[in-house]
């Protein structure tokens, strides 16, 4: 089949609006570059469209009806929105869903310590990343410290220009000849992974100057101090920034992420280069698509949950409860709630697994299916199945509603593509399509072609992206299988 490049269908207002749109999905990827800031970013702009929170309503027993629109925020990691249609909820719901953690490193629970002269923060990866592509870079750290009181401190650094950044240090090329021997995969271990956060001591007071003066024991303090100087100045650092003890680390969620804003990519500005797009990309163009359409025949839903990249587990991954249990909150108030209608309600619900699918790249041409792969310009990508090799732990989406989804798009002339992730036996991925498919529900994935997936810089191209947008707002419209 013939593949179309997206960019040659689009009039001179539609490049414009393509532009508009870029512009918007960088400054969201800047704002929201952890699973928390991405919620607040998201509700602030919801609400402001009109959505109420769905728990405060559930309070107040208030009755919904079609039109309106409600949200849930599930740990400040996971959100679920509905826009209540016109028939009625146990006839199903028209359902995007995509993930926004990504891959990055996180800070340990007992990080700081000192070495050699530097102070580090010990940090565990989060996701499938390739190590080595995390060292000598700039590096920002996002999150929160919640101390014992219940005081929340939030953390930004490394984004403002005149912020400090962080680095993880790699050996210099002139002594790495038994480094470079090493697999790719143990050039730079887990364990190495430790973000250098400082060189500089505390300075000394000037009476430990005269320890020696006070003897034995106060020669061993003074000793002592000088070993931890370094750490010993980045705790009287974060003391004074932001009140916050070493114990504190103990209830934190820091996240290292790379420092820098998405940024335009290309002579001619067509793609965007940032980290986060594996599957923020996805998420936003489902959030522009929500707060596009207009009232709808049957109830469109938007989840964005968190943990995707670790296997959908816990209490804000797609595993969890919280969507069934919102799901029944809102059919509550529109006065449909049986355990029989809930179920009725998810199994004729119609999904688009939203996640990202590999974008071809001639540098690495022999990974590829050329026949059955995604190209960046080639519009909003369906990947029938995911999975790895034999299409082990795969949603495989049925004929169908491949059809009935095709039929959507060739109206409303959305411009799409068909893809695998990669040759049969190279490997392969997971999105939270399974999960949703366990309700009985007819579940695709779709998404954004990427390149350089997982790495800390990923590329996407613009047109791409709104198209996906176009396609997500056709399908909330129109699917009804």
């Amino acid at each position: 089949m013939e593949h179309k490049n997206t960019w040659e269908t689009y009039s001179a207002k539609q490049l414009k609006e393509v532009d508009t749109f870029a512009q918007d999905y960088m400054d969201f990827l800047n704002d929201g570059k952890t699973e928390r800031e991405c919620i607040d970013t998201i509700v602030n702009r919801i609400e402001k469209a009109g959505y109420q929170e769905l728990e405060t309503l559930a309070k107040k027993n208030v009755p919904l009806k079609c039109g309106d629109k409600v949200y849930s925020v599930w740990m400040n990691k996971s959100i679920v929105m509905f826009q209540i249609g016109e028939k009625a909820l146990a006839e199903g719901m028209n359902i995007l869903g995509a993930h926004i953690d990504s891959p990055r490193l996180d800070v340990k629970q007992n990080p700081l310590y000192e070495d050699g002269g530097f102070a580090y923060l010990d940090t565990h990866y989060y996701g499938g990343v390739k190590k080595y592509q995390w060292v000598t870079i700039p590096l920002a750290i996002h999150g929160v410290v919640v101390k014992k009181d219940g005081t929340t401190v939030e953390i930004n650094i490394g984004e403002n220009e005149d912020d400090p950044v962080f680095f993880i240090s790699d050996l210099l090329i002139h002594l790495a000849q038994e480094q470079l021997e090493k697999k790719a995969s143990k050039v730079i271990e887990g364990e190495a992974l430790d973000i250098v956060i400082g060189n500089k001591p505390l300075i000394i007071d000037k009476k430990l100057e005269k320890a020696d003066k006070k003897g034995k024991e106060d020669s061993k303090d003074e000793a002592k101090a000088e070993k931890d100087a370094v750490k010993k100045g980045i705790l009287a650092i974060l003391k004074e920034a932001y009140d916050i003890e070493e114990e504190d680390f103990i209830s934190a969620e820091l996240e290292v992420v790379p420092a820098g804003k998405a940024r335009e990519a290309g002579f001619d500005r067509s793609m965007i280069l940032a980290y986060g797009q594996d599957d923020r990309v996805c998420a936003f163009s489902s959030l522009k698509a929500m707060l596009e359409i207009g009232k709808t025949d049957r109830t469109a839903c938007c989840i964005l949950v968190d943990k995707e990249e670790i296997g959908s587990v816990g209490a804000t991954g797609m595993q969890s409860k919280f969507f069934e249990n919102a799901v029944a909150e809102v059919m509550n108030l529109t006065g449909e709630y049986s355990e029989l209608n809930v179920r009725r309600c998810l199994a004729h619900s119609c999904m688009l697994s939203s996640d990202v699918s590999s974008a071809f790249d001639p540098s690495y041409a022999a990974s590829f299916d050329k026949k059955n792969v995604a190209f960046l310009g080639g519009g909003m990508v369906f990947n029938k199945f995911t999975g790895s090799r034999g299409k082990s732990g795969s949603n495989d989406a049925n004929a169908e509603y491949l059809a009935h989804i095709r039929a959507i798009f060739e109206k409303e002339k959305v411009n799409f593509q068909t893809a695998e992730l990669g040759k049969v036996d190279l490997g392969g991925g997971g999105t939270i399509a399974y999960i949703l498919a366990l309700y009985g529900m007819n579940v695709i994935d779709s998404g954004v072609a990427v390149m350089n997936m997982h790495a800390p810089w990923e590329a996407t191209s613009k047109a791409d992206v709104y198209e996906t947008k176009r396609g997500y707002v056709a399908f909330l419209e129109n699917a009804d299988l």
